[in-house]
């Protein structure tokens, strides 16, 4: 979400009373709540606690703000396109969109069952959407900078420039990780499929409609699965692994390829759009 610069020549008040009424102010209450309430879950489930009513409500919380700042950022895209006279698309056009995606699947986990490991790649977004409003946003309206010659960027001050170096320096990290932690999800609703634990069925259709748009759209997830099936690749030509073994992960890599290309949406949309149509008559 791009920021909205503060009026420098307005008093503190004021500067804060604006940026407390606009929509991005509440995106960003919103991520701030659920990096706290996930700490709040965090700290319960190290203690064994996860099942307490503090815990539950710290879960449910985090969820409810990251659909709604989710929900914020695909209303303003909404309401851009509509006052620029844009078409809002087709279903599967908004479907497409990651900001989409992710209040789905808020909604999803709000509804679900607990998956702890749901919430970390919320919360590694959350981080770095506060240090980028709080660098953008927060010091410029407690501390306007000085005011600077025409054409000259205005100094920031030196905890902006950490903020910066930070977001700079571990964005791409972060994101791997991120994607890291989608897939091992994956990983973690099958256990519970298998287990036949009630409705991780469902949710394992859903998330997995979920993680093949994030396959298809992320550079970051593409990364790990590239990683890991270079690491199986390793593991799986070493002497002492059994012939049966290696036979069972090339069928693996091959069920998984057929299953990605089987899914291709744009394969699919770029095949009907090249079929030339009949002219009428």
């Amino acid at each position: 979400m791009a920021p909205t610069q503060p009026n420098s020549a307005q008093p503190l008040s004021q500067r804060l009373m604006a940026v407390a009424q606009t929509l991005q102010f509440g995106w960003f209450v919103g991520h701030v709540t659920l990096l706290l309430t996930t700490l709040r879950y965090g700290m319960s489930y190290i203690f064994l606690k996860s099942n307490s009513r503090w815990a539950i409500f710290s879960y449910r919380t985090a969820f409810v703000a990251a659909a709604v700042t989710y929900g914020i950022v695909v209303f303003k895209g909404f309401r851009a396109r509509q006052k620029a006279g844009k078409p809002q698309g087709s279903p599967l056009s908004l479907a497409g969109d990651e900001n989409v995606q992710y209040l789905a699947m808020a909604l999803v986990w709000l509804i679900s069952r607990q998956y702890p490991l749901a919430l970390l790649p919320f919360t590694v977004y959350s981080i770095f959407h506060i240090l980028t409003y709080t660098r953008g946003i927060l010091l410029p309206t407690l501390s306007p900078p000085p005011p600077t010659p025409a054409g000259q960027k205005p100094k920031a001050s030196a905890l902006s420039d950490t903020l910066g170096r930070f977001v700079k320096d571990y964005y791409d990290a972060s994101m791997s990780i991120v994607a890291g932690l989608e897939i091992a999800l994956w990983f973690r609703i099958l256990v519970s499929a298998i287990m036949f634990t009630k409705g991780s069925w469902i949710l394992l259709v859903i998330y997995t409609v979920f993680l093949r748009a994030r396959i298809a759209q992320s550079t970051f997830v593409q990364g790990m699965l590239k990683q890991l099936g270079a690491r199986g690749d390793a593991v799986a030509n070493r002497q002492d692994v059994p012939p049966a073994a290696r036979n069972v992960w090339e069928q693996v890599k091959g069920a998984a390829a057929l299953a990605h290309d089987k899914t291709d949406v744009n394969k699919y949309v770029q095949g009907q759009q090249a079929t030339p149509q009949k002219k009428a008559s």
